[in-house]
């Protein structure tokens, strides 16, 4: 029985393969380089807002983009953990930065009260779409590298860690996209640069459970 034991454990042993550690480093780098993708993919297809490149950026810009990034690192950081399940770890603290960051579409859902012919104004629509499009695109290479990350971890709530996901690459790529949008107007961010983050989230919730599973 003492030699059928060991020789069980043997081949199990002979089977192990060597895992390079998912250290917080590595995935705090992972964020860093999909917050600086995001921004050569923006800006590799639009110029720089005039006001940035002129050094004097509006407030409502230095607001909006504090907001997006803080949403997007505690997003990202939160998925970088998760993908290392400790007992007793938090990972809500996202929250704050989304209730902050909602700010932005309260604020534009206010002025939209008062401006509700705008919607069915073509330039509204079309700046609008543009931002969209280019948010989206730019959160893309997050959007994959962090999914990529929770495979190789073991995330137990992929749910959760999937509408991170989004959220981090929403928030990158409409932080991006501010760079070169030259919006100061609160309907426009309001709706449509917070519209980037919340396609982000869903498009996270519905694909990155099923790619993650372990």
């Amino acid at each position: 029985m003492l030699r059928d034991t060991e020789t069980l454990i043997d081949g199990l042993v002979n089977e192990l393969r060597p895992v390079r550690p998912m250290r917080f480093s590595s995935g705090l780098g992972l964020t860093l380089a999909g917050l600086m993708l995001a921004g050569v993919t923006v800006l590799s297809m639009s110029p720089l807002r005039p006001d940035l490149a002129a050094g004097s950026p509006a407030p409502m810009l230095v607001v909006e983009l504090g907001l997006f990034l803080l949403l997007g690192l505690a997003a990202a950081l939160a998925v970088v953990a998760m993908a290392r399940p400790r007992v007793g770890t938090d990972h809500d603290g996202w929250k704050w930065a989304a209730a902050m960051t909602a700010l932005l579409p309260l604020a534009g859902l206010t002025t939209l009260l008062g401006q509700a012919g705008s919607l069915v104004m073509a330039d509204f629509v079309r700046n609008g779409m543009d931002c969209l499009l280019v948010g989206l695109a730019g959160g893309a290479a997050t959007f994959v590298a962090l999914t990529l990350w929770l495979r190789r971890g073991a995330p137990t709530y992929p749910e959760q860690a999937g509408l991170l996901v989004g959220i981090a690459a929403g928030s990158f790529g409409i932080f991006a996209a501010s760079l070169h949008c030259p919006s100061n107007d609160m309907l426009h961010i309001g709706v449509w640069h917070a519209m980037v983050v919340a396609i982000g989230g869903l498009a996270g919730r519905l694909i990155v459970p099923g790619l993650v599973r372990w």
